[in-house]
């Protein structure tokens, strides 16, 4: 990106170029060499890791495999740091690094770690049971990072996922026991998600109230609703109230067999196919069509959406009730698309990390996705790695989501423009 200097008169124009920011060299030959060194050079030479990938019902089976700690992990550390070099070269020459530089980066350091931990234990490192509850762990996360988007890119700032998360879960599992019906449950969570966004945009759009405060005090209204009626309501007659309801699998023929990516992809539950349709559905919409169009322009410049007839207000009310309403359907995931039943406060903090996750991902759903998945990987991680008994701390695999959400923010993001108009109320 360059930025044109204006010379004075008579004299010639020169193109002062923008300073290079060398945040992403820096933070890949730092992890390279903490792989290198902690991962490879450090630990004891000749112990070996035990890998599984195939699982019961795979169209073949692939063995598990043994893989020597030390060398497999100076050809990971060989390939960071090749990749570092050429990050720093990129950079050098003002050229934007490649979309899979970080992508292939990051697996050869996720497999460097994989490979440290696991050396010299009998146990197998399921990957396929990693990447396959990696994802269903993202599931609130990637349809609360979406609710967000859609409501911020209509300039209303939704700290209310939490609630809208909670709020789903609870009427989702209410519905499901008294119908016997976890579809219905399905239906019924994002009715509680639109509710809960219908009271945000009342409030911000009506009376102007600054909509992160108004989000804060939803949140908390929900935890108390749903924690007074589960103490009195749902435990009194868990039977009728709060019987535990479960989503079935439905597995996709042939493409469900496939080892890994079966398993992963295509051996899932309705909601989790519904979130891939919300995924593709709202990253088209947002950036190829009319409805896009308008709500971008509401979130960026209002007066100048209204000038040319758009209803500011209205387009605001409307897409914060349907973000509320994508944030029930993922709160859905903690009760019927579980099999469990609610329970108080069962959100615990997923409606803020899916903030986090859609402005790592730059308020585009893809972008999102791609935050939200990797928080619900370092959560399942630090689940397998306490199931093989790793030597990490218990206290810092409980910890790993939330570090991992304050380094990607605080260190990977930058600085990010948000919506100009957003917690902005339009007076007209």
């Amino acid at each position: 990106m360059t930025a044109v200097a204006t010379a004075p008169a008579g004299a010639q124009q020169r193109t002062v170029l923008a300073p290079i920011s060398w945040r992403w060299p820096l933070i890949y030959g730092v992890l390279a060499l903490v792989a290198l060194v902690f991962f490879t050079l450090l630990p004891e030479g000749g112990r070996e890791t035990n890998y599984q990938i195939s699982r019961g019902g795979d169209l073949w089976t692939i063995p598990n495999f043994t893989v020597p700690l030390t060398a497999t992990n100076i050809v990971l550390s060989v390939v960071m740091l090749a990749l570092t070099a050429y990050a720093v070269r990129a950079t050098a020459g003002r050229h934007r690094i490649p979309t899979w530089v970080p992508i292939v980066f990051g697996i050869a350091f996720v497999l460097a770690f994989l490979t440290w931990v696991g050396a010299g234990r009998a146990t197998v490192i399921p990957v396929t049971t990693l990447l396959s509850g990696a994802l269903a762990l993202s599931v609130p996360l990637v349809f609360g990072a979406l609710s967000g988007v859609v409501c911020e890119r209509s300039g209303i700032v939704n700290i209310a996922i939490e609630g809208q998360l909670l709020a789903g879960a609870f009427l989702g599992a209410v519905v499901a026991s008294l119908t016997a019906s976890a579809y219905l449950g399905l239906v019924a969570a994002p009715l509680a998600g639109a509710a809960v966004g219908a009271i945000l945009a009342f409030f911000a759009v009506k009376y102007w109230v600054d909509q992160i405060i108004v989000g804060v005090v939803l949140n908390v209204l929900v935890i108390g609703l749903t924690s007074f009626l589960f103490s009195t309501v749902l435990t009194e007659n868990k039977a009728t109230w709060n019987a535990a309801q479960r989503l079935p699998t439905l597995p996709v023929p042939l493409l469900s067999e496939i080892p890994v990516i079966g398993p992963v992809l295509f051996r899932q539950t309705l909601l989790v196919y519904l979130m891939y349709a919300a995924v593709i559905v709202l990253q088209v919409f947002i950036f190829r069509s009319r409805w896009g169009l308008r709500m971008r322009s509401v979130g960026e410049h209002p007066k100048a959406a209204d000038t040319v007839g758009i209803k500011v207000n209205r387009t605001r009310v409307v897409n914060t009730i349907l973000g509320g309403a994508i944030a029930g359907l993922g709160g859905a995931f903690f009760t019927v698309g579980s099999g469990l039943a609610f329970g108080k406060e069962m959100s615990a903090g997923q409606g803020f990390i899916a903030l986090a996750a859609m402005i790592l991902g730059r308020w585009n759903p893809v972008g999102a996705v791609a935050a939200a998945l990797l928080f619900g990987f370092s959560k399942n991680l630090g689940n397998v790695l306490s199931t093989i008994g790793s030597n990490v701390p218990s206290e810092f695999l409980l910890m790993l989501p939330y570090a991992v959400t304050i380094f990607a923010v605080a260190g990977l993001v930058g600085r990010v423009r948000a919506p100009a108009a957003e917690n902005i109320p339009y007076i007209k």
